[in-house]
C-alpha cells in the first residue's frame, strides 16, 4: 500500500474503532483492538495490559502515580514510550501533541506546564477526538485543546509551540518529510521536538512495508533511523539525536504474535531542536 490517501484512511478506521471500544467502557483495550480480519496483524503498537493493569504502559516508561490519575479509557494500551519522560516540559510552555489519541500525554504534559502553558493535541479520527476531550472533562482540566487534523498539515500557526511531542505516530504518516516540516514551522525558534517512534533496524521488506496491518500496528511504516536522521536535517533541525532503545524489543516481540516484529524494527527516542537566529553585538 503506497497511496497516502489510502493509508490515512485505513488507519483511521482502525483506531476510530479502537477509539469506540475506550469509549464503551472496554478502558485500556490493548492493541489487540486494531485486529481486523483483512490484517495479517494482531494488534499495533503497545503493551496490551488488561483494563485496570498499568503494567503495559509502566514498561514503556510511564510512572504509575502519573497513569492513577488519569480517567479510564485515556490509558488505550498503545505506544512505544514516553515522550513527556523525555521533553523537560516546563511551566508556561505551549505543547503540540502529534496524534493524540485518547489524550494521555496530554493530559500529562498539562500538569507540567500548568495554568499559564497550553496544550494543543492534533488527530485525524474523529472519534480519538471525542474520547480525548471527554477524558479531558472528567478531570476538568482547561489547558488542553484537541484539533482535527492530520499532522503532514497541521492546524496551527507559524511559529506558536515551544515543545512538540509524540508517541508511536510519525511512523504512521506515509509522508514524514512533511510532518517533520511542519513541526519546523510551527515551533518557536529554539523550540524542541522529543518524540518517542519506531524505527527499522534495516530497509523494510516490500512484504512488510506494503502490508496495511502492519503499518497500522507500527511496523510497516517505519524507516532506519538514518533516513529520520536526514529527513529531520532537511527539515532545518539541529541537535538531532535518535537513540534506539534495545529494550524494547522485549514489548514489540508481543505486537504481532508470529511476525519476529522485534527483528524488524525497534522503539527510538527522536529529539532535535529549531535553530534560534544568529544574533550580532
Amino acid at each position: 500500500m503506497t497511496d497516502p490517501h489510502r493509508i490515512h484512511a485505513d488507519v483511521r478506521d482502525r483506531y476510530a474503532a479502537l477509539a469506540r471500544s475506550a469509549a464503551d467502557g472496554e478502558g485500556c483495550v490493548g492493541p489487540s483492538a486494531l485486529a481486523l480480519p483483512s490484517t495479517t496483524a494482531s494488534g499495533c503498537c503497545g503493551a496490551a495490559p488488561a483494563a485496570g493493569d498499568a503494567s503495559g504502559s509502566t514498561a514503556l516508561g510511564y510512572d504509575p502515580a502519573d497513569l492513577a490519575t488519569l480517567p479510564e479509557g485515556t490509558d488505550l494500551g498503545l505506544g512505544c514510550g514516553n515522550p513527556t519522560a523525555i521533553a523537560s516540559l516546563a511551566v508556561g510552555q505551549v505543547v503540540l501533541d502529534l496524534g493524540s489519541g485518547g489524550g494521555i500525554d496530554c493530559l500529562l504534559a498539562a500538569k507540567r506546564v500548568g495554568p499559564t502553558g497550553r496544550v494543543i493535541g492534533v488527530d485525524m479520527t474523529p472519534d480519538m477526538l471525542t474520547l480525548a476531550r471527554r477524558n479531558a472533562a472528567k478531570l476538568g482540566v482547561t489547558n488542553v485543546e484537541f484539533r482535527l487534523g492530520e499532522i503532514e498539515h497541521l492546524p496551527l500557526a507559524d511559529r506558536s509551540v515551544d515543545v512538540a511531542i509524540s508517541n508511536c505516530v510519525i511512523n504512521l504518516a506515509p509522508d514524514k518529510g512533511a510532518v517533520y516540516r511542519e513541526v519546523f514551522r510551527v515551533l518557536v525558534p529554539g523550540g524542541r521536538l522529543a518524540c518517542s517512534d519506531v524505527v527499522a533496524l534495516a530497509p523494510l521488506p516490500a512484504d512488510v512495508a506494503g502490508d496495511a496491518g502492519l503499518r497500522a500496528c507500527c511496523i510497516g511504516g517505519a524507516v532506519p533511523a538514518l533516513e529520520i536522521e536526514r529527513l529531520l536535517i532537511a527539515a532545518g533541525f539541529e541537535a538531532i539525536r535518535v537513540e534506539a532503545q534495545d529494550a524494547s524489543r522485549e514489548f514489540i516481540k508481543d505486537w504481532v504474535p508470529g511476525s519476529r516484529a522485534e527483528d524488524l524494527v525497534v522503539a527510538a527516542t527522536v529529539t532535535a531542536r529549531k535553530p534560534r537566529p544568529n544574533s550580532c553585538c
